[in-house]
């Protein structure tokens, strides 16, 4: 009786087991049959994405970047200053028959930028074929003049130019100009008594006398002494003062700060000198009370008749 009874048992746990297994086995092959199809599915998705990449890409090179009918024929440069249009047109490295839709443009403008005598540059495209190059340059007001040794073992003058926020300008070629730079320095006062290893190209020179130095030449040309004498030279080699040489051979010595006073003062002393038919030699406008102030000589001064106030770099547009 016992003996049967475990038969029966036996039986009945077989039939399960087999049941079991051939559950397992169907669960495999469907999950098998699954991931089968979402690699399928994902395989096919990544090829077709790659497919249309490739085909527009291919589109856009033969119908856009590789299209004549967007090859630049004109190169219009306009510019503000003196320099040729055609080497503005060089320094962009732009080709006629360049793509102008596969141009680069920050390329175009970093590539001007470089030269320290432009500002700033805007590229503009005009479809079909056209490139504008739109070109703000720096303008002068001051000059350094910095002495080098020749090859002939001799002493030449090298000379850079500063704008009113004091960014060094390396000298230009005369041939890449539009405009004499002799006329062009002639009228820009000299400042002297710098450290000339401040003067790097493209680079601010920070220091304090020669920002109050650029502030006078500023003020000057809107001051009451303006047409009356004119500025030479700025000596910037003292700390806290700059002291200006005129045309008519006055020494003037300014203070770093409040310089429109400062011109409002020397017009009064110059006025008071007027009227007595003296000339000033040197004056110390740095002191704020009972101003030091020294008269030449009669029939010591120059007799120079000062410049006319102009600008000293004519705006201008060059196409």
């Amino acid at each position: 009786m016992w003996f049967k009874r475990e038969q029966k048992n036996r039986r009945l746990n077989r039939g399960h087991v087999l049941d079991v297994k051939l559950r397992s086995d169907q669960v495999r092959a469907t999950r098998t049959r699954l991931a089968a199809i979402a690699f399928g599915v994902l395989f096919g998705t990544v090829f077709g994405l790659y497919l249309l990449w490739r085909t527009g890409e291919w589109a856009l090179d033969k119908f856009v970047y590789e299209n004549s009918e967007f090859a630049i024929q004109n190169i219009q440069v306009q510019t503000d200053g003196v320099i040729a249009p055609d080497q503005l047109r060089r320094w962009s490295g732009v080709k006629l028959g360049a793509n102008l839709i596969a141009l680069d443009l920050a390329s175009v403008k970093r590539n001007l930028e470089l030269v320290s005598t432009i500002d700033s540059v805007s590229v503009e495209r005009v479809l079909p074929r056209t490139l504008k190059i739109r070109v703000t340059e720096r303008e002068p007001v001051a000059q350094v003049n910095v002495p080098r040794a020749d090859t002939s073992g001799g002493i030449s003058i090298s000379v850079f130019q500063l704008d009113a926020g004091g960014v060094v300008m390396q000298p230009l070629d005369p041939r890449l100009c539009v405009v004499p730079l002799s006329q062009i320095n002639e009228q820009l006062p000299v400042i002297t008594g710098l450290n000339i290893y401040q003067l790097q190209p493209g680079h601010r020179v920070e220091s304090p006398q020669v920002q109050a130095a650029l502030r006078l030449v500023g003020a000057f040309d809107h001051s009451p002494m303006a047409g009356l004498v004119d500025l030479r030279r700025i000596n910037v080699s003292s700390p806290q003062i700059i002291v200006a040489t005129t045309g008519q051979g006055s020494e003037i010595t300014f203070g770093l700060e409040n310089l429109e006073q400062q011109l409002r003062r020397w017009r009064g002393i110059y006025d008071l000198g007027q009227s007595k038919n003296r000339i000033i030699a040197s004056a110390d406008l740095a002191v704020a009370n009972n101003v030091p102030v020294l008269w030449m000589e009669p029939g010591a001064a120059p007799g120079m008749t000062p410049k006319a106030v102009n600008p000293a770099h004519t705006r201008r547009k060059n196409v």
